[in-house]
């Protein structure tokens, strides 16, 4: 009962711990905020969620949600915009004057009105930008003078404009128009929304707004015209403040000096409110909208509760305190908060621990067949997590610098960069045109032609819409193999975490792996197999009908059936391995090569099955003094198709070969890949290997039995 309590506690904590991924924390809370509003008011105000208050309310809403959207861009690209209560009275004021005293066509005075909107927005940015001076003071001044502007053209102009009546069809649409009972201000702010998320989170323009805030100088380096984008962020700014007032003057059909008067503070309160960092580079129009829809009913249902403006503004300004007080505060612990909350370890059991020292009788009996092994490049690369050879003999390996260099003539001494990707390339395989293509952690599966041109394949597949956050992209692409028809299977070994960081899926223990499939000939990806314990090493058996999936953490290897009678069947080939696996290849002689990146141990096999401790280890000691396997012996296992040990060969303490993560077979040689290691190792294999003992397998084979 204890354990199964035990494992009900660990998954709620999951889930809790998936909320904080991609900050999905943060918009939940102003949008559980905005649902207490409207549940509290609804329950004691008469009236307040009645259908026409609703409506009314709508319209109002999306008047100050178009202003706050400007808001939100310009705090997004790190900056502020304090005139936009000035802008949005002297747009207001601009569009009456054109249509009574000047007799423009409505459609013409509109234009002009957006036209005047987006000049304002581009003073403020214009200074900004290219004055390099301060966001708040800047639109402080501003916000005086456009204020004044204001006051002057209602001193002057207040008789034509205190009310005002326009009998266009245009005009009255804008004012009281409604698309299926909807305001249809409401409904230009949906489609302002829609359009608004896709430039924020698609476009080019999106992400430069969003790296110029996050980091002027890195967006700078990165070649981002910093000026211009931060010149747009206020020119958009602008112009919905301008629409904005169009809607508020074809509703009201009526100016004044007062109009906009305070609206910063409100506007500022809503977009911190719904979660936009005033620290710049986070943020989405969608939160803009939240916190403007908290702000808009909680002004309404103090309204209707007969309490004073006055007392509404004060509530805005204690929001505002504890909103920025927040962020702040959240700012700066938001990385603690979620290092004690996101890795969540669970329970992993594992059976007993193999004996592996000299004379042990066992196949896994430690050997130095591995310490004197020729090394390829020593000193000159970084990491070669996986290594192959082409027809030609040449040797590929990928590096930590982003690299993939190739080795070529008598003894690999020429030395050349092959392809510049970016990322670390981790699994590597030649297609049937002699491509190379490759894994690489962080962005996807790509591939290199021949003549070192590089192009992207993939990085991202279906989603599981299961789940609370968005899977689709691919984080730790981790090894590949391609089978008969084309197809090429690969491995992601966690979707939680980063390449930095992927031990912390060691510690958690968690299925949070997957096996994808990218098909050449449609161009698609799909997930294969979901909810596998950070699958690494892929490969096509010898007769194309099944491949062998490496799971690192459970020490064991799968069989899938992609062809043939038990097509789709996930079956156990091999388990209990006393050490953790790597990348898998084909040997020349029917069998399989497996790589052995560490060793375990009693007491961290104790710890996995211990997830409390593991918990308070992460949060009470640092992370160099964490509890981690064993990584400091090299072992490289031969297996044959029934699942049984054949060979090992062995670098005990890593003198030369630690964290070895692959080997290939290639002209009566193995060669040695490893993530941590800072050269190739070449052995020349024996002609009579090694076969299992007599004694028994060390490793259980229960091919044929159902995989957990």
């Amino acid at each position: 009962m204890k354990l199964r309590h035990l494992r009900r506690r660990i998954a709620l904590q999951q889930v809790f711990a998936e909320l904080f991924e991609k900050r999905w924390m943060e918009p939940a809370i102003p949008l559980a905020l905005l649902i207490g509003v409207f549940v509290f008011f609804s329950a004691t105000t008469p009236g307040f969620a009645s259908q026409e208050n609703l409506l009314s309310t709508s319209a109002e809403l999306a008047e100050l949600s178009l202003v706050c959207l400007g808001m939100a861009v310009v705090v997004i690209s790190g900056g502020i915009d304090l005139s936009v209560g000035s802008m949005f009275g002297l747009c207001n004021m601009a569009v009456i004057l054109l249509v009574t005293l000047s007799g423009l066509p409505v459609p013409v005075a509109i234009a002009l009105g957006l036209l005047i909107g987006a000049l304002l927005g581009s003073v403020n940015g214009s200074i900004v930008a290219y004055l390099k001076a301060r966001p708040f003071l800047t639109t402080l001044v501003t916000l005086i003078i456009f204020r004044g502007v204001l006051n002057l053209l209602d001193l002057n102009y207040s008789a034509q404009t205190a009310t005002v009546f326009v009998t266009d069809p245009v005009w009255e649409w804008f004012g009281t128009g409604k698309v299926a009972g909807i305001p249809f201000s409401f409904v230009t702010l949906i489609g302002v929304l829609i359009v608004g998320h896709i430039v924020l989170s698609r476009s080019r323009l999106g992400w430069h707004i969003t790296a110029v805030g996050a980091s002027r100088r890195a967006a700078r380096h990165a070649g981002i015209r910093v000026e211009r984008v931060l010149l747009i962020s206020y020119v958009f700014s602008g112009l919905l403040c301008a629409l904005a007032a169009i809607f508020y003057a074809s509703r009201l059909s009526s100016a004044s000096a007062r109009v906009g008067e305070g609206m910063e503070l409100t506007v500022l309160t809503a977009v911190i409110l719904g979660g936009i960092s005033l620290s710049g580079g986070k943020g989405t129009v969608w939160r803009a909208f939240i916190g403007a829809a908290t702000i808009s009913l909680l002004g309404k249902g103090l309204l209707l509760m007969n309490v004073g403006g006055e007392v509404f503004q004060t509530v805005l300004a204690a929001v505002l305190i504890v909103a920025v007080g927040l962020d702040l505060k959240w700012g700066k612990n938001r990385g603690k908060a979620i290092q004690k909350t996101y890795v969540n370890p669970t329970i992993v059991e594992y059976g007993e621990l193999q004996d592996t020292r000299p004379g042990s009788g066992t196949p896994f009996e430690q050997n130095d067949r591995l310490v004197g092994a020729e090394a390829i490049g020593l000193g000159q690369v970084e990491g070669p997590e996986d290594v192959i050879l082409d027809k030609q003999g040449r040797l590929y390996c990928g590096t930590r610098q982003g690299w993939i260099l190739r080795f070529s003539g008598e003894n690999f001494e020429h030395r050349e960069i092959f392809a510049r990707i970016g990322g670390h390339p981790l699994g590597l395989a030649f297609d049937a045109e002699e491509n190379l293509v490759v894994c690489v952690a962080g962005m996807g599966l790509y591939a290199v032609t021949p003549q070192g041109e590089v192009r992207k394949l993939t990085d991202e597949t279906n989603r599981n819409w299961l789940q609370l956050r968005d899977d689709s992209r691919l984080r730790l692409a981790d090894d590949l193999d391609i089978a008969p028809d084309g197809k090429i299977y690969f491995s992601e070994a966690t979707t939680r975490f980063e390449m930095a960081d992927w031990i912390l899926d060691g510690i958690e223990g968690r299925p949070n792996g997957r096996l994808l499939c990218y098909d050449p000939a449609t161009g698609k990806t799909r997930t294969v197999i979901r909810n596998l314990v950070f699958p690494n090493g892929v490969c096509v058996s010898h007769d194309g009908k099944s491949l062998l999936i490496a799971q690192t953490w459970l020490c064991r290897i799968l069989r899938f059936h992609i062809d043939g009678p038990d097509k789709g069947r996930l079956e156990v080939f091999m388990e209990n391995f006393p050490g953790y696996l790597d990348n898998i290849n084909r040997a020349s002689d029917g069998a399989y090569w497996v790589a052995l990146n560490g060793m375990r141990s009693p007491a961290y096999d104790l710890a996995m099955r211990m997830p409390t401790f593991r918990r308070r280890m992460m949060k009470r000691i640092p992370r160099d003094e964490w509890l981690y396997p064993s990584m400091n012996h090299g072992c490289v296992v031969k297996v044959s198709e029934q699942g049984e040990v054949l060979g090992t060969w062995w670098d005990p303490g890593g003198t030369a070969h630690a964290t070895i993560t692959s080997m290939r077979e290639h002209g009566g040689y193995l060669y040695i890949g490893g993530l941590e290691n800072n050269r190739i190792g070449r052995i020349k294999l024996d002609e009579a290997e090694p076969t299992a003992s007599s004694s028994g397998r060390a490793v259980r084979s229960v091919a044929g039995s159902a995989a957990n």
